[in-house]
């Protein structure tokens, strides 16, 4: 069976961090492992508290994965601090793993920040380019390349300026734009629209934990990196389609969706 680690936070409401990237490992059909930088109190309206792991064990726990189960992709969320991302990078050098999908968190959907503000050059020093492909949306990327993000024109120029950055292959996604989330594929040389429909739900908890995730499981079960794009693009669809309505603020999606259809338990 084909194997993925994520390497990101906890969210304890379990729509987000760790939980989805497992969930969403689970129904794309490869066997999930996990590294944990950080455990949130956190639920669908808010994050209460977080406790930064200490850098050690985040080291062992790679390390551990590492030395004995075979990583056929990784998936990297939550990074808050400098001497974090430092760890991860120089764990995943030393194991050279042939997939890494870098989801660049800095904020959550209550606002509150996950990444420190010294972090950022770490992360474009020593993670960017040893990702295959990163993530940001709109946010994260006018964060990553210092400037406004208002048009999908403005898109096109944000992923070369990543690349430029030291980024192998950018996702950039538009869903915080007016109109359509349309996301942009690019792998350095050629562009690629990924078209959608906007879907009127407040429920999209943990939805750049759920698409970063999907990819690196399609790359673990050896799709080319256009194909597991479009693949989880369509995966985070039906799950957003039919998110969850729990809790008071921005509810899960529904990781499980078609699985619980084939099964009758909807």
């Amino acid at each position: 069976m084909k194997t993925a680690l994520t390497i990101a936070g906890s969210d304890s409401g379990g729509g987000a961090g760790i939980q989805a990237d497992l969930k969403a490992f689970s129904a794309n059909g490869v066997f999930g492992m996990s590294v944990i930088t950080a455990v949130t109190a956190q639920n669908t309206m808010e994050v209460r508290s977080v406790q930064n792991i200490d850098n050690v064990i985040i080291r062992d726990q790679i390390e551990a994965v590492f030395d004995d189960i075979p990583v056929d992709a990784v998936k990297i969320g939550m990074l808050s601090s400098p001497a974090t991302v430092e760890t991860v990078a120089k764990s995943l050098i030393k194991y050279q793993p042939k997939h890494i999908v870098l989801d660049p968190v800095m904020v959550s959907k209550g606002g509150h920040y996950l990444l420190q503000k010294e972090a950022i050059q770490s992360l474009k020093e020593f993670m960017l380019p040893l990702a295959t492909l990163i993530t940001p949306n709109i946010p994260e990327a006018e964060v990553l390349v210092d400037r406004k993000i208002d048009t999908e024109d403005d898109m096109l120029t944000a992923c070369k300026s990543l690349i430029e950055l030291g980024a192998n292959q950018v996702l950039l996604k538009g869903g915080h734009l007016n109109g359509n989330p349309n996301d942009l594929f690019f792998d350095g040389e050629y562009f690629h629209w990924l078209h959608g429909e906007r879907i009127e739900t407040k429920n999209t908890h943990g939805t750049g934990c759920t698409l970063s995730s999907a990819i690196a499981a399609n790359l673990a079960k050896d799709h080319s990196m256009i194909d597991a794009v479009k693949l989880a693009k369509e995966y985070i669809t039906i799950a957003i389609q039919h998110s969850l309505e729990l809790g008071n603020g921005h509810g899960p999606t529904h990781h499980f969706y078609e699985l619980y259809k084939k099964a009758n338990l909807l």
